[in-house]
């Protein structure tokens, strides 16, 4: 009988070694900060994260669980959400957008985060460098120091004999200088004045804004409207491009917006970014620290020109711009 009480012991030891060293451990949680609402797209994105995850072996539910929450585009919502994240003890925080990502970062100096959609993360201190972040913020960027200057490249070449173009930006995106412009502001003005070009930054608070504003651009003389990848903007994409056409602006909008309907789309396409974020998880979840993970850059360009856009607003794009295009709306 002692025998075989100690052969049972051994088995039993033996067994719990061989079990796998997560079977006990609760799923991880991962919390989401998002400027937006419940939407499509943001099922889109939790659909294509959760599959990022599973090729990773984590799946929903026993590895771990997500936790969204959204500031529904009132961006002074976001400090508190973000404490929510903190206070329900999640493993990492998401920050989809510059102002997410700042809220988030202000909330917990230990918690993971991971940002996406941010177009200068040294500008807005969330790291220390591109490569060395340093603290518990990492991520990854569009950031592009062309991006502003190819811009209004495109633009001129598009409309040859442009001067003035509009700037369509968003009044609460951090880092405000004592103008009140961000550093996408301030970068997209200098590029336009490089250009020979006269810019005109109008920025908004709230959806509430946007016919007004870009009413008073065309009241303005704007010959072309160019929409920054900024908060109100993006969640509001349709609308600002119904009231471009409305007011015959052409528009030209930030990578991955052709939905919105403007003449031209042009730069990364935000999906591309998001989708980095299990591969920065799993390395966080595995041991590496936030500080070390360098951030990584999406280099990847679209250009898009919608023809059926540019005749309801009356312009023609030239011949030779379109073979450049990867993709064209008839």
């Amino acid at each position: 009988m002692r025998f075989a009480k100690a052969v049972l012991t051994v088995f039993c030891i033996i067994a719990s070694m061989c079990e796998p060293s997560n079977a006990q451990q609760a799923p991880r949680k991962v919390g989401i900060l998002v400027n937006g609402s419940p939407s499509p797209l943001f099922d889109s994105i939790k659909k294509n994260l959760l599959s990022d995850f599973a090729e990773r072996g984590y799946l929903e539910g026993r590895d771990i669980v997500i936790e969204p929450r959204f500031a529904e585009s009132k961006l002074e919502r976001l400090p508190g959400l973000a404490s929510e994240l903190v206070g329900a003890n999640v493993d990492v925080i998401l920050a989809l957008g510059g102002p997410a990502s700042v809220a988030s970062q202000k909330a917990t100096s230990t918690i993971p985060v991971i940002f996406a959609i941010v177009t200068d993360p040294v500008a807005l201190k969330l790291v220390a460098s591109m490569e060395k972040p340093g603290g518990n913020v990492t991520g990854l960027t569009n950031l592009d120091p062309q991006q502003a200057s190819d811009q209004f490249k495109l633009l001129k070449e598009a409309f040859p004999g442009i001067t003035r173009v509009a700037i369509l930006s968003d009044q609460t995106i951090p880092g405000a200088d004592e103008r009140g412009l961000a550093p996408i502001d301030r970068a997209n003005e200098a590029a336009a004045k490089a250009l020979g070009l006269e810019s005109q930054i109008v920025k908004v608070k709230g959806a509430d804004d946007l016919e007004a504003a870009i009413a008073g651009m065309a009241k303005e003389r704007a010959e072309a409207l160019l929409v920054l990848e900024v908060p109100v903007p993006w969640s509001n994409r349709k609308r600002v491009g119904e009231l471009a056409m409305k007011n015959r602006l052409p528009v030209m909008f930030p990578g991955g917006q052709a939905d919105a309907g403007g003449v031209i789309t042009y730069g990364a396409n935000v999906a591309d970014t998001w989708r980095e974020f299990a591969t920065f998880a799993d390395k966080i979840f595995k041991g590496a620290k936030p500080g070390d993970l360098p951030v990584g850059v999406v280099t990847k360009r679209e250009l898009i020109f919608n023809l059926q856009a540019a005749r309801a607003v009356g312009v023609e794009i030239p011949p030779e711009l379109l073979k450049r295009a990867d993709k064209i709306v008839q």
